[in-house]
């Protein structure tokens, strides 16, 4: 039997959301997270080459190597949305993270 399980996950009444990075790209390219609660984001870049996880409103970067995980503690965050990308392919690696 197969379970779809959400990006988000509640584990010790801290959501951990899962963000991959393949082919400089974002998935999900939208990340729905609760208001007002901080987050753990777990980066995995699944690409041969380094991206850096940028978001001048979260007011975080972090270069996650290629192959490798990253952690980033986001908020609490107001309802919103907020924009990041992958500072070594803007054009490409871009996504959000909406606070409801």
């Amino acid at each position: 039997m197969w379970f779809l399980l959400s990006p988000v996950q509640v584990l010790a009444d801290r959501p951990v959301v899962t963000l991959e990075i393949r082919d400089h790209l974002f998935y999900p390219s939208e990340l729905v997270v609760p208001a007002n609660t901080k987050i753990k984001l777990i980066v995995h870049n699944l690409d041969g080459t380094p991206e850096e996880f940028e978001s001048y409103e979260l007011n975080r970067e972090k270069v996650i190597m290629g192959g490798k995980k990253a952690v980033i503690f986001i908020g609490p965050l107001a309802p919103g949305e907020y924009p990041f990308f992958g500072e070594f392919n803007p054009k490409t690696a871009q996504g959000k993270v909406i606070a409801q």
